[in-house]
């Protein structure tokens, strides 16, 4: 299994629609990807109410875990959606 540890970018953290956005991709994958708010719950990655239930904010670390045989790829792009700030 492999992990990576992100600090959200979004200035007002996994809201709606972003959280929308990472849950579509998560789904998109094809494998099991969980979400996990530092020091909190960790939550089905593909859930947009489990994602937006962790209470995420911005500038919060989450740990994302996925495994297979392309959870590089997988984690890497939904890394690159949780450092975008798509409140701008």
């Amino acid at each position: 299994m492999l992990e990576r540890t992100v600090q959200i970018g979004s200035t007002h953290g996994l809201h709606a629609r972003p959280a929308k956005l990472f849950s579509q991709a998560a789904t998109a994958a094809g494998m099991p990807v969980t979400i996990t708010k530092t020091g909190g719950k960790t939550a089905n990655a593909a859930s947009i109410l489990g994602v937006i239930s962790l209470g995420i904010n911005h500038g919060d670390e989450v740990t994302l875990a996925a495994e297979g045989d392309k959870a590089e790829a997988v984690l890497d792009k939904l890394t690159e959606l949780l450092l975008t700030d798509h409140d701008a």
